[in-house]
């Protein structure tokens, strides 16, 4: 592929660019980001999880200590320009410091939305008057930031909002009305973008928390991530000058849908943290726990259950820093948001459905090593289990996200007729290389069937949504299994990491051929054309499976070794 970014759109999904590997990989770090990564896991050992309970209490006065004395050590400002007060460190630190505070339980949540849609806003889409006004408020922790889009019938269908937003005769105010349902920090906010319907289109607004007209509803009573606030924004005659417009009028849903492609990617960032911790709970437990008078840690049945949360979670870590270093590539400001962040809607969504699915496999995994134990609410993984279950919901849920993902392919493959580039992405077709070959080949002949079909075909898709979504999945399997080839070209530990890309090629190519499979018998007609295409899929050429269950009895016991998730 000639081009190193996507200046207007990405021609293929597959390959990008692979050259300067140490920028992106989580196996390297300098010293000034080792030494970021070490602040943010002291910061939330020794201030935020001594203080859950009384968070969980809905103490707000510690929830917003945290938040000054988060500011002060600059883990608010990664995403900031310095010339608002904050570091500018790009995507991949951002996500590094998310990640950390993954370990933080609920306060991880009111972090990631403030840092995220509560700041982002005003970074990309704020006028400068706007940026100097808030920004270096919300990098310093003195004001915390929300974001209101969500309403009570307006779900997943955010933009259907009915919150309206009136303009006065003059036209120096707008009145806005209306309530913004489950708001994230809504009670410890003291900023909020609301996104409000105006004649012109959504629009989004500036509405301070002292705003005559603003209050806010009770605390709602939730499964998890109960230290964090949630509740209702309600709006009643609120006079919001017309400075407090963020970005156009009637250009809001740019604003909504593209700092949600951002927030996506931050909190697959604080999920891999939050699965690393499960992981590591389970481990120390294993150990300590004896059945039989052995460790748990020593039945190669719980060996094999470690083995694959670490995998899971190597597989989406491998994913999200890559992503982070094609955004940081892109060199995002206010000015080229618009046309070069929308390219990455495929990879953030993908991030957002794989990293919160990990996430709950792996605490689902760590609580069954607990057993009974699991299920106690003294026992960690307890509160971990119910805080992870928001995840496939948060920022769009994992159905709509995986319709973005497979619109967006099949939007590309109209434009192109292809999906993957001729360029060779590796030098050699070495083994694990030709899975990855093979399930290119396996998508091209299913986009090629599906654009030849008579029975369903490309354009018929959006009354097809289990087949967008089994698309969407290999489109995700794939993505995975590329950059996690792509880190092994730099790994910090080959012999365990050339264990897990083989573990994980193989598998991978088990998956997307098992969909293929599912979706050629709905797209074929009679029972020879479904004869020839599945022999044709039969003739994709890939090594001979090896012995996984060894190679995971390895991983397992390095895990073991290390007390925690180690490469």
């Amino acid at each position: 592929m000639s081009k190193t970014s996507a200046e207007n759109e990405r021609m293929f999904i597959f390959p990008y660019n692979t050259s300067n590997i140490e920028e992106y990989s989580p196996d390297q770090f300098n010293e000034e980001e080792i030494l970021i990564k070490q602040t943010v896991e002291q910061f939330v050992d020794e201030k935020v999880l001594p203080q859950l309970d009384a968070m969980e209490a809905y103490d707000y006065d510690v929830t917003k200590s945290l938040f000054k004395e988060a500011g002060e050590l600059g883990l608010l400002g990664a995403d900031i320009p310095d010339a608002f007060g904050g570091l500018q460190l790009g995507k991949k630190i951002s996500g590094l410091i998310a990640e950390k505070m993954g370990y933080a339980s609920s306060f991880s949540v009111s972090f990631n939305i403030h840092t995220g849609v509560g700041i982002l806003p005003y970074v990309y889409f704020g006028t400068t008057e706007q940026k100097e006004k808030y920004i270096p408020k919300l990098a310093s922790g003195e004001w915390i930031g929300a974001y209101a889009l969500t309403e009570p019938n307006a779900g997943s269908d955010a933009l259907s909002a009915k919150t309206t937003a009136k303009p006065s005769d003059e036209g120096s105010t707008y009145l806005l009305n209306g309530e913004k349902q489950w708001i994230t920090n809504a009670h410890v906010a003291n900023i909020y973008v609301v996104f409000a319907r105006t004649e012109e289109g959504m629009t989004a607004f500036i509405v301070e928390r002292d705003m005559p007209g603003v209050s806010i509803g009770p605390e709602e009573q939730k499964l998890g991530i109960r230290g964090s606030s949630t509740a209702t924004l309600i709006l009643e005659d609120v006079n919001v000058p017309k400075e407090n417009i963020l970005g156009e009028l009637g250009k809001g849903h740019y604003i909504a849908l593209n700092i949600l492609n951002l927030a996506r990617l931050k909190l697959s960032f604080a999920n891999i943290g939050s699965a690393k911790q499960a992981l590591e709970i389970a481990v120390k437990y294993g150990k300590e726990r004896k059945q039989f008078k052995n460790e748990l840690v020593q039945f190669s049945m719980i060996q094999e259950k470690i083995a694959n949360m670490a995998l899971a979670i190597y597989r989406v870590e491998s994913s999200a820093y890559y992503t982070a270093h094609l955004i940081d590539n892109e060199q995002l400001d206010d000015l080229n948001i618009l046309s070069k962040l929308p390219a990455y809607a495929i990879d953030c969504g993908i991030n957002k459905v794989e990293a919160s699915e990990v996430l709950d496999f792996v605490v689902d995994e760590s609580l069954q090593i607990h057993g009974g134990y699991g299920f106690m609410e003294e026992y960690a993984i307890e509160r971990m289990y119910r805080d992870a279950r928001i995840n496939r919901i948060f920022e769009g849920t994992n159905e709509i996200n995986r319709l973005t993902i497979s619109r967006n392919l099949i939007k590309l493959y109209g434009k192109n007729n292809s999906i993957v580039s001729p360029d060779k992405l590796f030098p050699n077709e070495a083994h694990n290389e030709q899975y990855y070959r093979g399930t290119q080949g396996i998508l091209e002949s299913l986009m090629e069937a599906l654009s030849d079909s008579e029975n369903v075909s490309l354009n018929d898709l959006e009354e097809e949504q289990e087949i967008l979504r089994l698309l969407a999945d290999i489109i995700k399997e794939m993505y995975v299994m590329k950059t996690c080839l792509i880190r092994l070209n730099d790994a910090s530990n080959k012999e365990i990491q050339q264990l897990m890309t083989d573990i994980i090629c193989e598998e991978t190519y088990q998956k997307v051929m098992q969909k293929a499979i599912k979706i050629s018998g709905r797209i074929f007609n009679s029972e020879s054309e479904l004869g020839n295409f599945r022999y044709h899929l039969s003739e994709i050429h890939v090594p001979q499976y090896t012995d996984s269950i060894s190679k995971k009895r390895k991983i397992a016991k390095h895990i073991i070794q290390q007390d925690r998730y180690h490469l």
